[in-house]
C-alpha cells in the first residue's frame, strides 16, 4: 500500500511544506478517511466534509496551537483532528473513552473551547481577540462558522460588537446552504442574493465566455466552473452588504474547494488590522455522493454502508420516542386547529417532517435561534393559539430565561416537547440532557411529565393540551419499550402516579425511561428476597404526596432519574418526606455533579449505575445486603 499524504502529517505544521496540488491530494484522503471511520463510528459527516480545504488551509497559514481557530459547534471539525496528531486514534471517534465527536481542550492543545452548541463562536474568538490585545501578543484569531449558525442571536450580538471593537480577527463564514434542515430566515435570503444577483451572474457569463474562447484549456476550466457549486462567486462584491454596514470588513463569496484562492485569500485578510469576513461557498457533503444528494441524513449518521450510503443499523422492534411523538402530535393537530408546532432547525430531529407536510400553516422552523423559538411560542399563546416547542433538551438550556419570563410568568397554554432528554450516547457532555428536569421543575406555573414508555407519551401529550398553562414533557432519545400505543389518548389525573409493580420492603420511585430500568433491578432484587415496590411517578411537578407518603412506609424509599441530581427530582422527593415529617431511609440515582463523556447510552447508563443492576446493587448496598 503506497504511504498516504495524511500518513505523513502529524501537525499543521507539516502542511506549510505542501504545494496545494499536493493539499488537495491530502483533501480527498481526509475525506476517505472521515468516511471510513464513521462509517463504523457514525458522526456528522457531511459538515466535516465540506469543511476540509477551509481547514487545511487556514492551518497551513497558521501557526497553531499559538495562533487560533475557533470552531462553532465543531460538526465540521473533523479534518483538524486528523491533521493535529489524531489520526492513529481516529478510528476510536465519538465511542467511551476514544475522540469526542467534537474539539475538546482535554483531548489536544489544538483545541481552543469545547464547542457543541451553535452560534457562540464569535463571542469566544472576540474575547481571545480582546485578550491578546490586552497582553499585547500577537496570535492570529480565526474563526469558522457556518451559515446556520449565523442566524442564531448569540452570533449577532458578537457581528454588532466586532464591527464596534474593531479588533483584529478573521471571521469564515461558511456558506453551505444547510443548518441541520434547510435554512431559513431574513440572512438566508441575504446571502441567496449574493449568490443570485445579476452582477453576480453577469460576471460568472462573462468569465465563462472568455474561458471557452481561450482555447482547450480554456473550455476545460470553463466546464470545471459549470461542475463546481456556483464556482464563479469570488469575482462578485455586492453592494448592500450586512456585514460592512455593522463595520467588518467582508470578502467576495469565493470558492470553498479551491486550496490555492483560499489561502491567497487568507494571506491578504491575516494581515490587516481590521476585522474580516471571508466568505466562502462549500458543498456539504462534498466527495462523497451520499452525503451530497442527503446532507441532511449525513448530518448525524449512525454507522452506515460506504457504497450505498445506508446505515447498518438493524430496524428497532419499537418506533423511537420521536417519531411517536411527531405522529401523536399531528392526531392532536387534526382535532384542534389552535395548535401550532415550533422548532428550531431540527424539523426531521424533532420528528415534524410529516407534521409539517400536512400543517404547512401551523408549522414554524425559527431556525437556530432558541431563544426566538420560545418568545414566540409565547406570542402564539398570547394570540390565542396553542404552541408546542419541540426542541432538544440540551438546546432548550439556551432559551431557559424566555421559558420562565416569556412564558411561566403570564402562564400560558405553551407545551415544551423536550426531545433527547438523559444521556443521548456518543454525542457526549454536550449534548446529553441532563439538565432539564432540574431546571423545569424550578420553575413556578410549570408542570413538567416524565412519560415511561410511548404510550404514556401520547398520553401525556394529550394531558399538556387538555390542562393548558405551560407543560413540559421530556422525552429520551432512540427506540421506545414496545409496548401498544392508545386508539384514543386519555387525560391524565395531574399530580398522579401508577404502581407497576407491588412490594414493601423497598420503594423505588421511577421517573421516564428509569422505570423499566428500575422493573429490571427489582426483579433482580426479588432473587435475594428483597420485596421492592416500582411505582411510575409520570409526573416530576406536581409530585404524587399520597405516592411518597406511601413509599415511606418501607426500609428504604429509592429515587430514580435519567438527570442531573443536584437540583433533581430525588431532591423533591426528599423534600415532600420532609414536609410531610416522615424520616426514612432514602437513596437517589440520578447523573452525578460531573459531565458524563461520550459513548453507546447502555454503557453509560451501566457506569452510573443507572441499569438494572447498577439499581439493585446500590439498594442491596444501602441495605446492608
Amino acid at each position: 500500500m503506497d504511504t498516504r499524504i495524511l500518513d505523513m502529517v502529524s501537525s499543521p505544521a507539516d502542511l506549510k511544506l505542501l504545494t496545494n496540488e499536493e493539499l488537495s491530494i491530502l483533501a480527498q484522503e481526509v475525506r476517505e478517511e472521515i468516511v471510513t471511520v464513521a462509517s463504523e463510528t457514525g458522526g456528522h459527516v457531511a459538515s466535516s466534509l465540506g469543511a476540509v480545504e477551509i481547514i487545511l488551509a487556514v492551518h497551513s497559514m497558521l501557526d497553531c496551537p499559538h495562533d487560533k481557530i475557533v470552531f462553532d459547534v465543531g460538526h465540521q471539525a473533523y479534518a483538524h483532528k486528523l491533521i493535529t496528531g489524531r489520526l492513529d486514534d481516529f478510528s476510536t471517534l465519538r465511542t467511551y473513552g476514544g475522540l469526542s465527536g467534537f474539539p475538546k481542550p482535554d483531548e489536544s492543545p489544538f483545541d481552543v473551547h469545547p464547542s457543541g452548541h451553535a452560534s457562540d463562536s464569535l463571542s469566544v474568538a472576540l474575547g481571545l481577540a480582546e485578550a491578546r490585545d490586552l497582553s499585547g501578543g500577537d496570535e492570529k484569531i480565526v474563526a469558522v462558522i457556518g451559515d446556520a449558525a449565523l442566524s442564531g442571536g448569540m452570533a449577532f450580538e458578537a457581528l454588532n460588537h466586532i464591527g464596534q471593537a474593531q479588533t483584529p480577527m478573521v471571521i469564515i463564514l461558511n456558506d453551505n446552504e444547510m443548518s441541520i434542515s434547510r435554512n431559513v430566515g431574513a440572512l438566508m435570503k441575504h446571502l441567496g442574493y449574493m449568490r443570485a444577483s445579476t452582477q453576480y451572474r453577469q460576471t460568472r457569463d462573462s468569465v465563462q465566455e472568455v474561458l471557452e474562447s481561450s482555447g482547450a484549456l480554456g473550455t476545460a476550466l470553463a466546464n470545471f466552473g459549470r461542475n463546481m457549486k456556483e464556482s464563479m462567486k469570488q469575482f462578485v462584491i455586492p453592494r448592500s452588504m450586512i456585514f460592512e454596514q455593522l463595520g467588518i470588513l467582508c470578502t467576495a463569496p469565493i470558492d470553498g474547494h479551491d486550496i490555492g484562492l483560499l489561502k491567497e485569500t487568507l494571506a491578504t485578510v491575516l494581515s490587516t488590522d481590521v476585522p474580516v469576513l471571508v466568505h466562502v461557498v462549500t458543498r456539504k457533503g462534498a466527495g462523497y455522493a451520499p452525503a451530497v444528494e442527503n446532507p441532511e441524513k449525513f448530518h448525524g449518521i449512525a454507522p452506515f454502508d460506504i457504497a450505498t450510503g445506508e446505515v447498518k443499523k438493524k430496524p428497532a422492534s419499537a418506533p423511537s420516542y420521536t417519531s411517536v411523538f411527531g405522529k401523536a402530535l399531528a392526531a392532536e393537530a387534526r382535532r384542534d386547529e389552535r395548535i401550532v408546532a415550533i422548532t428550531a432547525a431540527m424539523k426531521g430531529g424533532t420528528g415534524l417532517d410529516a407534521y409539517a407536510e400536512e400543517f404547512p400553516d401551523r408549522f414554524v422552523d425559527a431556525g437556530i435561534a432558541e431563544e426566538h423559538a420560545v418568545g414566540l411560542a409565547s406570542g402564539l399563546a398570547l394570540g390565542g393559539k396553542k404552541p408546542v416547542v419541540a426542541i432538544y433538551s440540551t438546546f432548550l438550556q439556551r432559551a431557559f430565561d424566555q421559558v420562565i419570563i416569556n412564558n411561566a410568568l403570564p402562564d400560558l397554554d405553551v407545551v415544551f416537547a423536550i426531545d433527547r432528554a438523559g444521556i443521548v450516547g456518543e454525542d457526549g457532555p454536550t449534548h446529553h440532557g441532563i439538565f432539564d428536569l432540574a431546571y423545569m421543575r424550578m420553575i413556578p406555573n410549570m408542570r413538567v411529565l416524565a412519560p415511561s414508555d410511548e404510550a404514556e407519551l401520547v398520553h401525556a401529550l394529550h394531558t399538556a393540551l387538555e390542562l393548558g398553562g405551560p407543560f413540559a414533557i421530556r422525552y429520551p432519545r432512540g427506540a421506545a419499550e414496545g409496548v401498544a400505543l392508545p386508539e384514543v389518548a386519555q387525560t391524565l389525573d395531574e399530580g398522579k402516579a401508577r404502581v407497576v409493580r407491588e412490594g414493601d420492603d423497598v420503594a423505588i420511585l421511577a421517573f421516564g425511561r428509569m422505570v423499566s430500568r428500575a422493573k429490571g433491578a427489582a426483579a433482580l432484587l426479588a432473587l435475594d428476597g428483597i420485596d421492592a415496590r416500582v411505582v411510575d411517578m409520570r409526573w416530576v411537578k406536581p409530585l404524587d404526596a399520597e405516592a411518597i407518603a406511601r413509599a415511606a412506609e418501607t426500609k428504604l424509599v429509592v429515587t430514580v432519574e435519567g438527570g442531573i441530581l443536584s437540583g433533581g427530582v430525588g431532591e423533591g422527593v426528599i423534600g415532600e418526606l420532609a414536609r410531610q415529617g416522615r424520616i426514612v431511609p432514602t437513596l437517589t440515582l440520578g447523573v452525578p455533579d460531573r459531565f458524563v463523556p461520550q459513548g453507546k447510552t447502555d454503557h453509560l447508563l451501566h457506569d452510573l449505575g443507572l441499569d438494572a443492576e447498577g439499581i439493585a446493587a446500590l439498594v442491596r448496598e444501602r441495605l446492608g445486603r
